[in-house]
Parts: structure tokens; sequence; C-alpha cells
């Protein structure tokens, strides 16, 4: 049977990104993992930029700091230089 892709796995006080909407936490916010705890299910607390600490995120809600890629509304949008 073939194995999907492991699931990211942080260490404490790893930056990381939020990849989704959290509740108060943007998506594409910085942040720092303060905890990792867990055996069968790997959580983290996390420290985020804008102050807010979010319990109970796993690898479905964050991404590493080199791997996020912002959506294309954000990343790519032109400055209007003569406006």
């Amino acid at each position: 049977m073939a194995s999907e892709s492991a699931p990211s796995t942080f260490k404490a006080h790893q930056k990381v990104v939020a990849a989704v909407d959290l509740p108060d936490v943007p998506a594409g916010t910085r942040g720092k993992v303060m905890m990792r705890t867990g055996f069968s299910w790997i959580r983290y607390r996390v420290r985020f930029d804008n102050g807010v600490e979010v319990p109970w995120l796993d690898d479905r809600h964050l991404v590493a700091v080199g791997e996020y890629e912002a959506p294309a509304e954000e990343a790519g949008e032109p400055t209007g230089a003569g406006a």
C-alpha cells in the first residue's frame, strides 16, 4: 500500500506560518511554536506575531516559514505607481 507523505512535524521554538484562517489569526500570520505535545496526534501551541496564542493546532493548520505560499491576490498585486 502506498503511503501518503508524512505530516510535517515542528519543534519547539520553530518559526511557522498559519496555513489557514484561525480565530483572530489570518492565514499568512507568522508565529513561533511554544510547545509540542502528543503521541498519536501531534499538536502545537503557537504564539503568533499579532499577539494571539492558539493551542491544539496540528499540521493541517501550520506550515514552515519557507514553505508558505501567499494566495495570488496577496502575492502578486501590482502597485499603482502612477495612481
